[in-house]
């Protein structure tokens, strides 16, 4: 499979190590300092580029029918855009704010754990989330996809980085050096605090994920998740 990496820092690095690892080849590598690119014999396409260049490197994609993930965060505002533009095209896209595949576990496990708490309205809800210097956007999209699924099941109404109002679930965003990525949801009360936490030890599982989305994605048209990556109903 012929791979194009849209971003080629940590991320776009490692993501080339395991795809060559399992036999791929990257044709195209585009950085930051790549001014244009022309999507030749790709097969799909892996964008981990910057905010300010994510839509623009879809749109390219969808215009020259090639398939892409986008593991790009900070630029969600234009999402409805770019699925209407792949509907339009007939094209092929899958996003997620994370591809690791433990992560994706743990939105599961959050989203039922979510449903058990709904009815204890006692405990309150917080999301703390680490991620190295180099993260642009906070919180993080995976903080955003996690609180998301806690409002979409509770009675909570939205999310907050500063104080959080009633009805609000406080999101506690560090940038500390050399950390992948952690993300814990607590609950607590007066009387005692349940937590569920993933934390990554490198890349390597997001890298993978990334990846494994790619060899899902390269053969089929239409819109998915890492859900259908993962075959989890």
């Amino acid at each position: 499979m012929n791979i194009a990496l849209l971003g080629y820092g940590k991320m776009g690095k490692a993501i080339e190590k395991i795809a060559l690892e399992r036999g791929h080849d990257i044709t195209l590598k585009v950085s930051s300092s790549t001014k244009d690119f022309i999507l030749d014999d790709i097969d799909v396409a892996i964008d981990f580029s910057l905010p300010s260049t994510a839509v623009a490197n879809i749109t390219k994609c969808f215009n020259a029918n090639v398939p892409v993930i986008s593991g790009t965060t900070g630029w969600l505002d234009q999402y409805d855009d770019m699925i209407s533009l792949c509907s339009s095209k007939k094209g092929t896209f899958l996003y997620a704010s994370n591809f690791s595949l433990g992560v994706n576990i743990f939105f599961e496990i959050n989203k039922t754990l979510a449903k058990l708490m709904r009815s204890l309205p006692d405990y309150k809800t917080s999301i703390e989330e680490i991620h190295h210097t180099q993260k642009l956007d906070a919180p993080s999209g995976t903080a955003i996809t996690l609180a998301d699924d806690i409002i979409e099941r509770t009675n909570y109404k939205n999310w907050s980085l500063d104080a959080p109002k009633q009805n609000e679930i406080g999101i506690l965003a560090k940038r500390i050096e050399n950390v992948p990525g952690t993300h814990e949801i607590n609950y607590d009360s007066e009387v005692d605090s349940i937590q569920i936490k993933h934390t990554a030890h490198s890349r390597q599982g997001f890298a993978l994920g990334a990846v494994i989305a790619a060899e899902y994605v390269h053969d089929k048209k239409g819109i998915f998740t890492m859900k259908d990556v993962l075959n989890i109903s």
